[in-house]
């Protein structure tokens, strides 16, 4: 087995390896932290490379099943676990609406090529629930009724839109003038992706390290609750692709599951108390660890 299948086939080893390694041996954190951003743009340009781009827009020509998928993904799921959550603990309700009302992450793309998906449905997923994000969240607290977060759309909608539109722009240069270089070498892009997502998981949970293991009594139940959560996202992702073949479906499951939790730590640091930041900051475990066992499941349907 070549590396790079083997990389593809056990993806799962590095990330459980990057996540564990962030929280015991973190380093250099303030750099790799300051990357964060052009790592996601890389991981991007890969999935843009293989990616036909006249799929995207193909996809978004299906408008009603995008309105209805980002309507679900940012305002009605978000809505019931607020409602359902208050009901035991305002807090957590309050974290869990913050964290569910995020956009699709901009690497889940990445995430969907790892699992064999349909990157196209992803990429206009990503796309449209990051270009309302910017009006969507604020509008869903303030309907509920709650004021603590304030959001420059315009900031939002710009950092949103280099990290997404750039990558997919050169990705078409590139493809239109090294055309053979692409298709020589596109078998490595995913390979490479996993490792690079290795390296933001290591980055990502080091930079939190004192937060998480600091304060051990909240960690085990927590973790418990957001699984359960997860777990719940990746359901109803799933039949939110009623419409779709299995590579359909898991591009929808991604993008309901696998939401742009670093945004959502960002707007917790600034606009909430600690407990919401712990609360997001524990997200990084289940959405970096469940990938592995949806994509096992998923051999099976």
């Amino acid at each position: 087995m070549k590396l790079y299948q083997f990389i593809e086939r056990y993806f799962w080893i590095f990330l459980i390896t990057g996540l564990l390694a962030g929280l015991f041996f973190p380093v250099y954190n303030d750099l790799l932290m300051s990357l964060l951003k052009p790592f996601l743009m890389v991981m991007l340009l890969l999935v843009f490379l293989k990616t036909d781009i006249s799929q995207i827009f193909h996809k978004m020509k299906n408008y009603r099943q995008i309105v209805f998928i980002v309507v679900m993904n940012m305002a009605i799921i978000p809505v019931l676990f607020f409602f359902a959550i208050k009901v035991f603990d305002e807090n957590l309700a309050i974290g869990i609406l913050l964290l569910t009302a995020m956009p699709a992450g901009v690497a889940t793309p990445a995430l969907t090529d790892i699992v064999r998906g349909n990157t196209a449905l992803s990429a206009v997923i990503v796309i449209t629930t990051s270009a309302i994000a910017p009006l969507s969240i604020p509008l869903i607290f303030w309907i509920i009724g709650i004021d603590k977060l304030s959001v420059d759309p315009w900031y939002l909608f710009k950092d949103l839109s280099i990290i997404i539109f750039l990558p997919m722009i050169i990705s078409q240069i590139v493809k239109r003038y090294f055309p053979d270089f692409i298709d020589r070498k596109n078998y490595l892009f995913t390979s490479v992706n996993v490792f690079i997502l290795a390296v933001m998981v290591y980055a990502a949970m080091g930079s939190q390290k004192s937060l998480i293991l600091g304060q051990p009594q909240k960690i085990f139940w927590q973790i418990g609750f957001l699984y359960i959560i997860f777990i719940l996202l990746h359901l109803f992702g799933f039949f939110m692709g009623f419409k779709e073949d299995l590579k359909g479906k898991i591009a929808t499951t991604i993008g309901s599951a696998y939401m742009n939790n670093g945004l959502a730590i960002v707007l917790a640091a600034i606009y909430f108390e600690p407990s919401i930041l712990f609360l997001i900051v524990l997200s990084e475990l289940p959405w970096n660890t469940l990938l592995v066992p949806f994509r096992r499941i998923i051999k099976y349907i």
